[in-house]
């Protein structure tokens, strides 16, 4: 249940973070945002297992908060370049 909450408070932390550092006009509520951490926690995770292998047993770690706010940051690219492209339509 503990771990449950800690993914839900970081990942909304690292959502609200990467629209903070890569600011525009997203109309993502709380809920999206939330999405987008935990999605971006995901995405970093696997790029950080793919060039630096299994970080192991261990708890909260900053080298992985920056690289899910990384993966944050990649994945609200992805989503604005989506929303260009089906508005053009």
């Amino acid at each position: 249940m503990f771990q449950l909450a800690w993914w839900i408070l970081v990942g909304l932390a690292i959502g609200a973070l990467a629209r903070l550092i890569f600011p525009g006009n997203d109309p993502l509520g709380w809920a999206a945002t939330l999405v987008l951490g935990i999605a971006g926690s995901v995405l970093g995770g696997f790029i950080g297992r793919l060039f630096f292998g299994s970080p192991g047993e261990g708890g909260f770690a900053t080298g992985g908060f920056v690289i899910s706010l990384v993966g944050a940051i990649l994945l609200l690219l992805v989503w604005r370049t989506i929303r260009a492209r089906m508005t053009l339509d």
